[in-house]
């Protein structure tokens, strides 16, 4: 079993007292910027903690991984570095979209192809 990746303890037991039967977690990173305060990779599900309701309210979503319809890296730069040349990504469900930045490209990167592999991109 790999060693589970986290930056933060309070946000790794957040996510430790929310899994189900057979769940585990493979990550938790701490995200940067207004609105979202990390985000969790499990066996089943990605689940986001979304700091950005009115009346300081925070929710936890759960998203499993079939529902997201694809993953973006985002930048606002041009290309001319490597396509993990930024630390965010942007997470499609349907309409909805979650965009996230982490500390560092390697976080980005991480979860990139976590969610590709999830959702059956594979080599």
């Amino acid at each position: 079993m790999a060693e589970v990746v986290y930056d933060r303890a309070e946000q790794f037991k957040q996510v430790q007292s929310g899994l189900l039967d057979g769940e585990s977690i493979i990550a938790v990173y701490d995200a940067i910027g207004a609105g979202t305060g990390f985000i969790g990779l499990t066996s089943h599900r990605v689940i986001i903690q979304d700091k950005s309701f009115v009346g300081k309210r925070v929710a936890l979503t759960s998203i499993p991984y079939n529902k997201i319809t694809s993953v973006s890296v985002v930048s606002n730069k041009s290309w001319a570095g490597g396509f993990f040349s930024t630390g965010a990504i942007a997470i499609h469900v349907g309409t909805q979209t979650y965009e996230m930045e982490f500390r560092g490209d390697q976080k980005s990167h991480h979860v990139h192809n976590l969610l590709l592999w999830h959702m059956g991109v594979r080599p």
